[in-house]
């Protein structure tokens, strides 16, 4: 029986390989945008995001703008995608909150971030990761990398927390953006929840030669 490290070894070169992807699939210009995008993604398709954000920021171009509008204004832009209500008060208070207390301008540490309504340990890492000093600063845990972990057994756990430290305790730091990248790409393609087909899957055909 392999261990979680043996069996990454094996599959990682075919991720490596096969899934090209290092950039987030959220459609962004700086990093506001990115952060409002990020925190807009939960428990919601990137490319249902990318449908309303253009609107969005159009309308509201800056933490300032957007802090000034009214919450009915942005629910009614944003009210395609998953818990809407919610993420728009996020989204106006995290605008309050860089405007007033970070002089407009996306603070680039996980704990300021943090701070921010909307922001757990995920969405800070995907805006650290693409805009940060540190690009493998971690690795960001999303419904993708999760199947993931789970199905190759790479960590039995079900706190996306400790999914992260397995998968780091596995993965060079210098692979930790990439990987992340490459486990969700694969995720959209071969490795998808629904119609999942372990002879096709290229990760299982590495493992099974």
């Amino acid at each position: 029986m392999r261990t979680p490290q043996q069996t990454w070894n094996i599959i990682w070169p075919v991720l490596n390989k096969r899934y090209k992807r290092t950039e987030t699939f959220l459609t962004h210009r700086n990093p506001w945008e990115l952060l409002v995008s990020v925190i807009l993604s939960a428990q919601t398709t990137d490319d249902m995001v990318n449908k309303v954000t253009p609107d969005l920021f159009k309308k509201y171009p800056t933490p300032a703008a957007l802090a000034k509008a009214p919450i009915s204004e942005i629910t009614k832009l944003i009210k395609k995608i998953g818990y809407y209500n919610s993420k728009a008060k996020y989204i106006k208070t995290t605008a309050q909150l860089i405007t007033g207390k970070y002089n407009g301008t996306v603070p680039l540490n996980e704990d300021d971030l943090r701070t921010l309504p909307g922001v757990g340990r995920k969405t800070a890492m995907v805006v650290l990761s693409h805009v940060g000093d540190d690009k493998n600063v971690g690795i960001p845990v999303d419904t993708h990398v999760i199947r993931f972990a789970h199905r190759f057994k790479l960590s039995t756990s079900k706190n996306p927390d400790k999914i992260e430290l397995d998968l780091q305790r596995l993965i060079p730091k210098k692979n930790w953006k990439r990987a992340a990248y490459a486990i969700k790409e694969y995720g959209r393609a071969e490795g998808r929840a629904r119609g999942y087909d372990p002879k096709a899957d290229p990760l299982q055909q590495a493992l099974h030669k």
